[in-house]
């Protein structure tokens, strides 16, 4: 697979080439471009199978660039901030990665996108759920399986979702656990934003669930949630997000 990266922080074009490397050598990094002038210029005489592009670049944010010219290829997201998640999603977007993200998270992303390559449906069902975002239609419901069981999961019924390992938890109010299909990029854009707040790349949380909450050094806040995370898991506001998640308990 051919990538180009669009990242104007040296330090994070890096890193982000090693671990798509590591995921798998066989992937070609054409370039790392760091500006909307060089991405402009460049994709205007080649094409990549897949860009990386971070949302902030030295001279303007990405998504000028695609004011500029038609982007054919995927495109995922990359930035330290969230409030660009849906405009991200109507701009090529297959997923949204929240800095600092890590090698299970780029692994997820590129997951998603052999799956929508493979099968024509997924990638029907993925317009079909854009097009319910931006008409400024929320999730109500989730299905889960249980074995051979499947059943559904109304949204106001969720505590919260939490990212462990390779997978996505479902954490239900009366303390159901389920894997669900998605990353937890694609996931934040669906849901209804008074409900429910990504406090770190970790968790979403719904309002309900939290029981207690305590100041922490650097601005951070510890969350005390019902039904608690197993295994002593800690569910901390990242200082990223702490101010913005205070302005939501406001609202």
């Amino acid at each position: 697979m051919r990538v180009l990266i669009i990242e104007d922080e040296e330090l994070a074009a890096d890193t982000l080439q090693k671990i798509l490397i590591h995921i798998d050598p066989k992937i070609q990094v054409l370039a790392i471009l760091g500006t909307v002038e060089s991405a402009v210029a460049w994709l205007q005489k080649n094409t990549a199978d897949l860009l990386f592009m971070d949302i902030h670049l030295g001279d303007g944010e990405s998504f000028e660039i695609f004011r500029q010219i038609q982007v054919a290829s995927p495109v995922i997201f990359t930035t330290a901030y969230d409030q660009y998640t849906l405009k991200a999603f109507k701009n090529q977007g297959i997923d949204y990665l929240l800095k600092p993200f890590d090698e299970d998270d780029v692994r997820s992303a590129l997951d998603k996108l052999h799956n929508l390559r493979k099968s024509p449906d997924l990638i029907l069902s993925q317009n079909q759920q854009r097009t319910a975002l931006f008409s400024g239609k929320q999730r109500s419901r989730f299905m889960v399986k249980m074995g051979q069981l499947i059943r559904t999961v109304h949204s106001e019924d969720v505590a919260y979702f939490m990212a462990e390992d390779k997978y996505l938890f479902l954490v239900t109010k009366d303390q159901q656990n389920y894997i669900i299909e998605e990353t937890i990029g694609s996931l934040e854009p669906q849901l209804d934003p008074a409900a429910f707040f990504r406090i770190n790349r970790k968790f979403i949380i719904n309002i309900d669930a939290i029981r207690e909450m305590y100041k922490l050094s650097r601005n951070r806040l510890k969350i005390l949630l019902q039904p608690a995370p197993g295994n002593g898991i800690e569910v901390i506001v990242s200082e990223e997000r702490a101010e913005a998640f205070k302005n939501w308990l406001n609202q």
